[in-house]
């Protein structure tokens, strides 16, 4: 029976081309579970601001995988605005990714986020990434440190943020929690654990059926 394993009874390497956003839960997933064989390859972060670059960047990164010999890929991507473009990327090429729209999604588990989207539509989110990046990946790309006038243009529409924590990190909390208040919003935390990234891994790095 071939379980897509290797000479050493190991399981066939899987690559996941995936956000910078979401790295260190990747690898964090990657130890809880023991899946040594996910071989993880991150785009840019900052693509977080440039979602038309995602599905371009993502296809050429898949290419060079199948060209590497790479034979198992999963995308770690929700949508993340591509606007349905990275789907037809992943159908191009046979690969699956992660479902839901964004990572806030399926942090906070994707059928759970649905259910909350009408009372949290005026919500700001962040996640530890931005908690533990809220200067450099924000406030200075946005031009809020120059530009504080620019504050209420970006988030006036906003009336709270929410904080969808996937550790228990005092000092995230605190981090997120000075965000808000430098943002002018209401702030609450959501912990949220690594919601259904965890079964998005380890079904994608599971050994292929015969």
């Amino acid at each position: 029976m071939n379980m897509s394993r290797n000479s050493k009874n190991t399981p066939e390497k899987i690559r996941v081309i995936a956000c910078g956003m979401i790295a260190r839960e990747i690898l964090a997933i990657r130890e809880q579970f023991g899946l040594d064989h996910i071989e993880l390859k991150c785009l840019p972060a900052v693509y977080h601001h440039y979602p038309q670059k995602i599905a371009p960047s993502v296809d050429r990164a898949i290419v060079r995988a199948k060209a590497e010999g790479i034979k198992r890929i999963f995308v770690g991507y929700a949508d993340c605005g591509t606007g349905g473009l990275l789907d037809q990327v992943c159908a191009k090429h046979g690969v699956e990714r992660i479902e839901g729209p964004h990572c806030f999604s399926f942090y906070a588990g994707n059928a759970a986020f649905a259910s909350r989207w009408e009372d949290d539509m005026t919500s700001f989110f962040m996640t530890d990434f931005l908690a533990r990046h809220f200067q450099a990946f924000m406030v200075k790309p946005l031009g809020l440190d120059r530009h504080p006038e620019l504050r209420d243009m970006y988030f006036g529409n906003y009336t709270k943020m929410i904080y969808l924590a996937q550790t228990d990190d005092p000092k995230l909390n605190a981090n997120a929690e000075r965000a808000a208040e430098f943002l002018g919003l209401a702030y609450e935390r959501r912990f949220t654990a690594y919601g259904d990234l965890i079964p998005a891994l380890t079904r994608a790095a599971a050994p292929a059926t015969p």
